[in-house]
């Protein structure tokens, strides 16, 4: 008698898993996985850097082919960042390793590939702090930088659920200059805070003072009418690493230690 091969479970189903009807358990993955690895790794708070892919540190960027309309003195202010970036990411870290009670420590996370990601990353691991890489898959630029804390990488596929992510556990943003993902990050979470939609405080800060007043004149938009006044006060634009570290822990200390 011929022995009858049993169907594929509905859960081994990869045409199903992998089609249209599959999409909404895979959204479930993607919130439900990461969930368990956070809490099988003790993160229960974040400090998120946000900034260019693309971005190079000085002695690089001097022996880059410049694309197409880019000029080299604006790029080295990039990669003058992308250097303060690695730093201030480390200074971060070792001040959350003072903090006595591990539950209360902050974790640096970042999109998890290269640029500026990387820089943080590695600011993190050379601060001996836990670093979290949320990357994405994209057809170019996005692939995991090697700085991230082993099992705190991940992959995601829908950027929503990793935007998700992104900010339920930050207690602060730091962006760095960067293309239209970093403004889309910067400029949804400074609508949820204008428009009260987080119940938690999260200090920002635009990190690059002359690449963010020459992108962004945020004057004119209350010149326009179109912000009030006060919602220039939600971040603070600066050079300093010292500067941005005392705004980002002082307001921290207060709200969360």
């Amino acid at each position: 008698m011929k022995k009858i091969k049993p169907p594929v479970k509905a859960y081994d189903n990869q045409e199903f898993l992998h089609g249209h009807a599959g999409r909404m358990l895979r959204i479930l993955s993607e919130f439900m996985e990461p969930a368990e690895r956070f809490k099988d790794h003790f993160v229960n708070n974040t400090i998120v850097f946000f900034g260019s892919a693309r971005s190079l540190p000085r002695a690089q960027y001097s022996k880059k082919k410049l694309l197409p309309g880019e000029k080299r003195e604006k790029g080295m202010v990039i990669a003058e960042a992308n250097e303060k970036c690695v730093l201030l990411a480390k200074k971060i870290a070792q001040w959350s390793n003072r903090i006595e009670d591990p539950a209360k420590r902050f974790a640096i996370c970042t999109g998890g590939g290269p640029g500026m990601m990387g820089a943080a990353n590695r600011g993190a691991t050379l601060g001996k702090g836990k670093s979290i890489g949320l990357n994405i898959s994209l057809p170019f630029e996005q692939h995991p930088n090697p700085n991230v804390t082993p099992g705190l990488s991940f992959e995601f596929h829908y950027f929503f659920i990793r935007k998700f992510w992104f900010l339920y556990f930050a207690k602060a943003l730091i962006a760095f200059p960067g293309g239209f993902g970093t403004f889309d990050e910067i400029f949804e979470l400074l609508t949820l805070i204008q428009t009260r939609k987080l119940n938690k405080r999260v200090p920002i800060v635009l990190f690059g003072k002359t690449f963010w007043e020459e992108i962004f004149n945020f004057k004119a938009l209350v010149h326009y009418g179109v912000i009030s006044k006060e919602d220039l006060d939600l971040f603070l634009v600066t050079d300093s690493v010292d500067e941005a570290f005392a705004y980002v822990t002082t307001r921290i200390s207060k709200h969360y230690l």
